[in-house]
C-alpha cells in the first residue's frame, strides 16, 4: 500500500530502534496511550492480558499479536523524529520512489501505446512530496494516494517537468515484488526487502 509505503520512508529517520520484546513493546505502548484499556482496545485483547504483558509474565505473543503489538509500537515510535522527517521530505528534500509496476499511456487525440513492465528509480521534488504526505494525514484512501504518484511518475520521468509529450497520461497498474532503500539522519544507507507493498519510499538526502 502507499500509505505503509509512506510510513516506512519516514521511519527510516528513526535514530534508534523499536523495543524488541513483547514486553518492552506492550510497556511503551502503555506509556504513550496511558492506561491498559487503552491498549487492550487497541490490540483486541483483554486488559488483564496487557496487564500480564507489562510485568512480563507472558513473554511470546502469538504471531498475529506479535504482528499488531510491532506494528502498533512503530506507528508511535519517536514522533518528534517522524514529524521532522515529514517536514523535510515536504519542504527540502522530497521523496524516492523506487517501483517495478506496468505502466500505460494514453496521448491526444487518444492515441494510446501498450502497457509493459518498467523499473523506475525517480526523485520526486518535494512538491509532490507534500500532496502526498499531507493526504495521507487527511485519511486519503491508498487509491487516492496512488493517484497522486502516478500523476507524480507521469510529469516527472515521462513529461519530463512540461519539456515533452505533455497530453500524456500514465496508467500505473500490476506493481509487483519491490526493494527500497533510505538514508537515516545520520546518513547511514538502510536496505529494507518489501515482499507485498506495492509501492516503496525512501527519504532523499
Amino acid at each position: 500500500m502507499v500509505s505503509d509505503g509512506l510510513d516506512r520512508a519516514v521511519q527510516c529517520a528513526f535514530t534508534r530502534p523499536i523495543p524488541k520484546s513483547a514486553g518492552a513493546q506492550m510497556r511503551y505502548l502503555v506509556r504513550q496511550l496511558k492506561t491498559t484499556r487503552s491498549v487492550a482496545e487497541l490490540l483486541g485483547i483483554s486488559q488483564r492480558t496487557v496487564e500480564r504483558y507489562v510485568k512480563d509474565q507472558i513473554r511470546r505473543p502469538r504471531p498475529d499479536l506479535a504482528q499488531r503489538l510491532a506494528d502498533a509500537a512503530r506507528a508511535r515510535w519517536q514522533p518528534r523524529i517522524r514529524r521532522q522527517a515529514r517536514r523535510q521530505a515536504a519542504t527540502s528534500t522530497g521523496l524516492v520512489i523506487d517501483t517495478r509496476a506496468r505502466f500505460g499511456f494514453t496521448a491526444a487525440p487518444g492515441t494510446t501505446d501498450d502497457a509493459r513492465l518498467r523499473h523506475l528509480t525517480l526523485a520526486l521534488p518535494p512538491a509532490y512530496a507534500a500532496r502526498l504526505l499531507d493526504a495521507q494525514q487527511a485519511g486519503a484512501t491508498d487509491d487516492q494516494l496512488r493517484t497522486i504518484t502516478a500523476e507524480a511518475l507521469g510529469e516527472i520521468y515521462f513529461r519530463d517537468g512540461g519539456r515533452r509529450a505533455q497530453a500524456l497520461m500514465v496508467e500505473y497498474t500490476d506493481v509487483e515484488r519491490l526493494t527500497s532503500s533510505c538514508r537515516t539522519s545520520t546518513g547511514d544507507r538502510v536496505e529494507q526487502a518489501v515482499v507485498t507493498e506495492r509501492f516503496t519510499w525512501r527519504m532523499s538526502g
